[in-house]
């Protein structure tokens, strides 16, 4: 194993964090996108290509934790064991939350519902993050994963 991917290997909390902040950034330009959009059918293409790739990306990110992350960390720390089957409950309710942006989105709901849809995503998402955050980045910081970043925490 070359220094490069021992290095990686040892800055899984560094890769959270970013990877936290480009989905906060994903989410803020997607807020912007509903804002300036025009409602229904004549929403613009800026805003279907924020809210779906937001989705895409938040919906990568959880899948990552779930088969890679998450299985390594309760390897090496079995004790986290209820920690991880929060955050995968945390999970789950952010997905039923994406659908119904997407089910708004493919109906052409008005702005202010699609709105209403990304609070709702942003504050469970948030709350998600800063507790996994506080949870898990002292173990990450010492965890041995084989792994891209992109596999463990998603494409974005």
């Amino acid at each position: 194993m070359t220094e490069r991917e021992t290095t990686r290997l040892v800055a899984w909390s560094q890769e959270l964090r970013q990877m936290h902040a480009r989905l906060r950034e994903a989410l803020d330009h997607t807020r912007i996108a509903v804002a300036e959009g025009q409602a229904g059918a004549a929403a613009t293409g800026d805003l279907l290509l924020y809210c779906h790739g937001f989705c895409a990306a938040l919906d990568g990110h959880h899948r990552g934790e779930e088969h890679t992350l998450f299985p390594a960390i309760e390897a090496a720390h079995p004790e986290l064991a209820p920690v991880l089957r929060r955050l995968t409950q945390d999970h789950s309710m952010i997905a039923h939350l994406l659908a119904g942006l997407q089910a708004a989105l493919d109906r052409a709901a008005p702005a202010a519902e699609l709105h209403r849809h990304l609070e709702g995503v942003a504050a469970i998402m948030e709350s998600h993050f800063r507790y996994e955050e506080r949870q898990l980045l002292t173990v990450l910081e010492t965890l041995s994963l084989d792994a891209s970043p992109e596999e463990v925490l998603g494409p974005l």
